[in-house]
């Protein structure tokens, strides 16, 4: 019994200090560019040594990965609700690429630079895979086009796309850019709406 309960104690303190790690990271990445920010920058941030820190995260990517699994969260409820208009499911997408500076620059980190170790390869995938399913399940409220998976990946394309290509185009201020992605996203949800409704006409007899 002693020992289990010893057990149990000592899971908690590992799960504490990783977030402990996490939220470190993420702090840095609220003050610095993602690409400035290194191991023992986080190691410092979090009160530990370089050492200890790779104890619980192999590498930095591995790190990322669970940032990213984490807060991926924050979108999924919003999504999976029922009955809402494709352009505000797209505004969702937006503004979560757009206040979450730090899960932006991870998700191009790895789909622009292709992770070569095999675990965290297949744990971002499984990232990925998550977000397209939410999406899935979304489009298809939006009509019955088959298949849909084809749709929820060029939707999202579309999105990322959209904030990639205006995240710093010149504004006279933050509410009017802000509101160019909006009307971009707007626009891409009314294109992809009208396209699953014309397929379903099309292919009911």
């Amino acid at each position: 019994m002693a020992k289990s309960v010893l057990k149990q104690l000592k899971e908690h303190e590992r799960e504490v200090r990783r977030q402990l790690i996490i939220n470190a990271a993420k702090t840095l990445f609220s003050q610095k560019s993602f690409h400035e920010i290194g191991m023992r920058d986080i190691a410092n941030e979090a009160g530990i040594s370089v050492a200890s820190l790779y104890q619980y995260f192999p590498s930095q990517d591995d790190l990322f990965v669970e940032i990213l699994t984490n807060d991926i969260n924050k979108i999924k409820s919003r999504l999976w609700e029922s009955r809402r208009e494709l352009g505000d499911m797209a505004i969702d997408i937006v503004n979560f690429l757009v206040d979450n500076e730090d899960i932006f620059q991870m998700m191009s980190h790895f789909m622009i630079k292709g992770e070569k170790n095999p675990e965290t390869l297949r744990k971002f995938n499984v990232i990925q895979v998550l977000f397209l399913d939410m999406l899935d399940r979304a489009l298809a409220r939006a009509g019955e086009a088959h298949p849909v998976s084809y749709y929820s990946h060029a939707f999202f394309a579309s999105l990322f796309g959209n904030v990639i290509t205006f995240r710093n185009y010149p504004s006279s201020d933050a509410s009017s850019h802000r509101e160019s992605l909006y009307h971009v996203a707007r626009i891409t949800a009314k294109a992809f709406h009208d396209t699953l409704v014309t397929d379903e006409s099309e292919e009911t007899p």
